[in-house]
Order: structure tokens, then C-alpha cells, then sequence
């Protein structure tokens, strides 16, 4: 029987351009799964982000001294602003959490996989930490002014409330509170950040962000790879002999929020003085990221260096939860669908 060449040569090539449109897809997928899933992290979790950013920042407003609790944050919040206190800010909130959420799923995934393959010999742990960086590094660019702008929005409150802060005698002038104006919404508050103070304003606390989540990326796999291994001796040292496989979904869910968790805490310290940073006005009370570390340990010691790792933590564990939960069920998605192509592929060598 005639061999016709140039029909197994189309078809091996179509088989191969359609991996590669459907490897496309996944990374294209990654970044918009990644996107969605920073969006509603942030947006279900936003009032418990309030509260940590009012905690961080009372030092600038009230002093060192009589800072109130979480439970007393809470309260005055509800108090002077109602409801609709704990969600000022959230608009630029979930803009920044989308382009981080899209770089984690996207490019830290693709930049592990090309680490992978070009350089094995940086594996494990150390292919996780570098991916983290790359993709936090590149979603800082557009995260960065969005917390900036929710920060600010935060700590202000409604109208009536910044008002009366501002109003209180002497404030200004003995602890060197913030002079910004007022700001009503996500594009107001950039212009007006970019007027008075450019694009210094907009990037304020920069470097400290990524001080903070550069480490915190690389932590939060590390604890994540770890539980996993742990989780995994576990299930060989109770069940020996058993086929028993749980949820790779669950195990995300369960292990990720823990790692998440951990790690927020850890990086605490950091978070305090990015908060620092970018709350702060135009009255320039700290010259930088070592001069907010020297004066807080200074004035309010260890639990200045923690201050607000309450709702911290309570933020990461189900943000984080809910981004393993996702990276675990694309993979395992992703695992099937490479399955039935690779079946079809003898059929192919059968018509030869």
C-alpha cells in the first residue's frame, strides 16, 4: 500500500500547531484566571485591608502612644462612616490585585517552566523564589500607584471624618500630618497625587513594597512546596498500602492559605513601613525605608514592627487560599487535557 507522505507531514504539523495554539491558550487563561481571582480576593477581603492600613497608620495621626486596637479600629470606623468606611479605596484596590493576580498565574508560572527547561540545575525552591520576583517586580509597576491611591483612601474615611481630622488644633503642625486634599474617587485621587506631588507621589514606598513582596513570594512557595511534602509523607505513612489520592483543589485550598498565612506575618515588619511610606503627605516625616524602621522600633518597639499582623494574616489566609485553590485546578485541568492529545497521537502514526 502507497504511503502518501504529505497527508501524515499535514497532519503531524496540524497536531503540532494546535499544542501550541492550546499552550497559548493555558498561558493566556493563567493570566486571566489570575486576574479574576486577585479581583475577588481583594474585593471580598477589602474591609479587613481597611482596618490593617488604619492600624499602620495611626503613628502619623495620634502619636505613638494610645493606639486603639483592631476591635477599637472597628468600631470607630462603623461609627464615623458606616459601612461605607470600610470599603473607601476598594476601586484601586482591585486594579492593582488584578494586575497581580495576572502576573502570578501568567508570568510567574511561564518564567517557571522557561527556568525549568533552560536552566534545571536552579530548581525547586530557587526556581520558585526568582519566579516570584520576576512576576511581583513587573505587576509592581501598576500595583504600586493603586495602593498608593487605596491606602490614602483608606486612612481618610468619608468627607466628614477627613474634615474633622484636619480640623483638630495644632495636629497639623505638632505631628506633621499629611496635607492632601480630599479624594472622592480612584482617577481624582491619582491626578491629585500626580499635581501636587508626580510621579514620586504615585510610586511613594516603591522600593518598600517590593522589600516586602519579593520576600513574601518567595516565602509563601517555599512553605507552600513544603506542607505539600509533608502533607504527601503523611498520606504514605497512614495509608502504606492504600491508593488513596485527595483533591490537589482542597490541598491548595487548605496548604495555601496556611502558607499565605504564615508568610503575611513573617513580612509584617515590611508591610509597616511600605504602609508608612505611602500614607505620609506632603509634610515629609521620614527620610526613608531605614529611617521608618529606626523611629518605629524606636518609639513603639516589637509591636510597632507588628502592628496590624491581625488583619494581615486574616487577609492572606483565604487571598491566598483561593489563589492555590486555582493554580492547583488549572494545573490538574491542564494535566487531562494533555492526556487526550497525546492519545490521539498514535492514530495520526497509524495512517502511515
Amino acid at each position: 500500500m502507497a504511503i502518501d507522505h504529505s497527508t501524515t507531514c499535514e497532519n503531524q504539523k496540524s497536531l503540532t500547531l494546535t499544542r501550541t495554539n492550546l499552550n497559548q491558550f493555558f498561558v493566556w487563561r493563567e493570566f486571566l484566571w489570575g486576574g479574576i481571582a486577585g479581583a475577588f480576593g481583594e474585593g471580598m477581603m477589602h474591609p479587613v485591608d481597611t482596618i490593617k492600613t488604619r492600624i499602620q497608620s495611626q503613628a502619623i495621626f495620634n502619636g505613638s502612644k494610645n493606639q486603639n486596637s483592631a476591635t477599637q479600629v472597628v468600631r470607630a470606623v462603623w461609627a464615623t462612616d458606616g459601612l461605607a468606611g470600610f470599603y473607601r479605596g476598594i476601586a484601586p484596590g482591585i486594579m492593582g490585585s488584578l494586575a497581580t493576580g495576572a502576573t502570578y498565574f501568567g508570568v510567574i508560572e511561564s518564567t517557571k517552566k522557561w527556568m525549568d527547561e533552560s536552566y534545571p540545575g536552579l530548581g525547586g525552591h530557587w526556581a520558585h523564589f526568582i519566579s516570584g520576583a520576576i512576576g511581583d517586580t513587573l505587576g509592581s509597576v501598576i500595583y504600586v500607584p493603586c495602593e498608593v491611591m487605596k491606602q490614602r483612601m483608606q486612612v481618610q474615611g468619608s468627607r466628614k471624618y477627613w474634615t474633622s481630622v484636619l480640623a483638630k488644633e495644632g495636629s497639623q503642625a505638632k505631628l506633621g500630618m499629611p496635607t492632601y486634599g480630599y479624594y472622592s474617587g480612584m482617577f481624582q485621587a491619582g491626578s491629585s497625587i500626580w499635581k501636587e506631588q508626580g510621579l514620586k507621589g504615585l510610586y511613594a514606598g516603591y522600593w518598600s513594597t517590593l522589600a516586602r513582596d519579593v520576600p513574601f513570594a518567595g516565602l509563601m512557595v517555599t512553605f507552600y512546596e513544603a506542607f505539600k511534602n509533608m502533607t504527601q509523607y503523611g498520606k504514605q505513612r497512614i495509608f502504606p498500602n492504600s491508593d488513596f489520592h485527595s483533591n490537589s483543589t482542597f490541598e491548595g485550598l487548605v496548604l495555601g492559605g496556611l502558607a499565605g498565612g504564615l508568610s503575611a506575618y513573617l513580612t509584617t515588619p515590611l508591610d509597616v513601613v511600605k504602609t508608612r511610606l505611602q500614607v505620609q503627605g506632603a509634610t515629609i516625616r521620614y527620610k526613608g525605608w531605614l529611617d521608618v524602621l529606626y523611629k518605629v522600633w524606636h518609639a513603639e518597639g516589637v509591636r510597632g514592627m507588628f502592628r496590624g499582623s491581625v488583619p494581615r494574616i486574616t487577609w492572606y489566609i483565604p487571598a491566598s487560599a483561593l489563589t492555590f485553590m486555582v493554580v492547583e485546578f488549572l494545573r490538574d485541568h491542564h494535566k487531562l487535557t494533555s492526556v487526550s492529545i497525546d492519545k490521539k497521537e498514535p492514530s495520526l502514526q497509524e495512517i502511515s
